[in-house]
């Protein structure tokens, strides 16, 4: 019998101590549509880095021109206002709300709108 196993041949996950076991993320399909988008805004030379922060309440994803300054976009998902005003939030750079809904494709619309204009230059 392996450690993890009780004597009914069922396990159980104890979350570690002081620690919630909750936490929110981003799913795969999310994470891909983000990361595209990235990706897009990399080959554009608009981004350069990325950081990636998650706990209880939100996830956030921010993309940054240069690693040392502020976002320039931040896209945060928080399940708890899915009935409300929709669980995406799209910030700008000054930490403006840029879009609200529950879609992710039409929250990401205006960073789409942007890498067009920068392939046009």
């Amino acid at each position: 019998m392996s450690a993890g196993l009780g004597a009914g041949g069922s396990s159980k996950v104890v979350a570690f101590p002081g620690k919630s076991a909750a936490q929110i993320g981003f799913d795969r399909d999310e994470l891909q549509r983000i990361l595209d988008l990235y990706g897009r805004m990399v080959a554009a030379g608009q981004w350069r880095d990325y950081a990636m922060d998650f706990d209880r309440n939100a996830a956030s994803f921010s993309a940054f021109r240069r690693t040392a300054e502020r976002p320039n976009m931040r896209i945060e998902k928080r399940p708890s206002l899915r009935a409300k005003q929709g669980m995406y939030t799209l910030f700008g750079e000054h930490g403006q709300v840029l879009k609200r809904g529950s879609d992710l494709a039409n929250v990401l619309a205006p960073m789409e709108r942007r890498l067009v204009k920068a392939v046009e230059d």
